[in-house]
């Protein structure tokens, strides 16, 4: 019998996927802190886990393990050099979750455009006035700049041309025979100093980090607006928050944010001018059946052998394997 450890919970449409597995166990883990992971994990063969953290710690004690499963696609809560070492594959859902987090991108894009929140806010205090004060913008005719041309990032370039907008895409791994009308710039320089709206598409790394940082932000026009449904830390939140004050940036949609939950007492907290949410862009009914059935395929895969290596972030474990046969 094989053993999952589901560190936090999946949806029944997901779990159904282990029990119709006769030579499959699974235990749910609510309590994610690293004291009950390890005490749990010495005999588990695959781990599934959304947000929480896996410590080196925790998976060093899980000598059977064969995969970790995320859900979803990021997998910084993951230590992936350590379990590339083991030869563990790591996996996530692929593209299953891009239309709900384009439609949360395109939300934010146009509650900054608009003023929304402001608007709202002032509404509700009786100042019916504001809509003298806060004019919004239209987006049509306006330049985006699309950072990261994966599925998320075409999905928002589509919606976005729909609105009569021009897209521009910085991607230098991107193949540009997939650009259905947008335009590739080969320096994100030159993507700022053209864009209007940034949205921003990537994953956090080393190299990713800080991305957008106070020398990015002097590049944009003046004016735009700047969005984030990908990974905090991918912006310099002090030197927006800075080019917000000094009015170089109209207004910002963020979604994530280097530090989580965002501290109420962050500058960006008390900007009118930015929209936030609460890390949640993927989170939509039809996206969390989705995320959790997928993760669910991948557990099972990774024990089975039979994994779909598009989906495996660290693939040169398929690799070695391969090789070891």
């Amino acid at each position: 019998m094989k053993k999952i450890l589901v560190v936090q919970p999946l949806r029944p449409e997901a779990l159904r996927l282990f029990d119709q597995r006769s030579d499959v166990s699974y235990e749910i883990v609510t309590d994610f802190s690293r004291e009950n992971l390890l005490k749990r994990v010495s005999d588990v063969d695959a781990i599934t886990v959304r947000d929480a953290p896996l410590p080196v710690d925790v998976l060093q004690a899980a000598p059977n393990l064969k995969i970790v499963s995320r859900h979803g696609v990021g997998y910084d809560n993951i230590p992936i050099d350590h379990c590339t070492s083991r030869g563990i594959p790591v996996t996530v859902v692929g593209d299953v979750n891009a239309i709900s987090v384009a439609e949360q991108t395109m939300f934010l894009m146009l509650a900054a455009a608009k003023s929304g929140v402001q608007l709202d806010a002032a509404v509700r205090k009786g100042d019916f006035a504001a809509r003298s004060r806060l004019i919004g913008i239209e987006l049509r005719g306006r330049t985006l700049l699309v950072v990261g041309f994966g599925r998320i990032g075409r999905e928002v370039a589509k919606r976005s041309a729909s609105f009569g907008m021009n897209i521009i895409v910085y991607d230098p791994y991107a193949k540009r025979t997939e650009a259905d009308g947008a335009s590739f710039v080969d320096h994100l320089e030159d993507g700022l100093a053209a864009a209007d709206v940034v949205s921003l598409h990537i994953p956090l790394s080393d190299a990713t980090r800080n991305l957008i940082d106070a020398d990015a932000l002097r590049q944009i026009k003046r004016g735009s607006i700047i969005i984030n449904t990908a990974r905090g830390g991918i912006i310099d939140e002090n030197a927006l928050a800075d080019a917000l004050a000094e009015g170089q940036v109209r207004a910002a949609g963020l979604d994530t944010f280097a530090t989580e939950p965002l501290p109420v007492t962050d500058r960006l907290a008390s900007e009118e001018r930015v929209i936030l949410s609460p890390h949640n862009a993927a989170l939509t009914e039809e996206s969390l059946i989705a995320m959790g059935v997928m993760t669910a395929r991948n557990a099972l895969a990774g024990l089975d052998g039979n994994l779909d290596p598009a989906l495996v972030v660290n693939r040169s474990v398929l690799e070695a394997s391969v090789d070891a046969k």
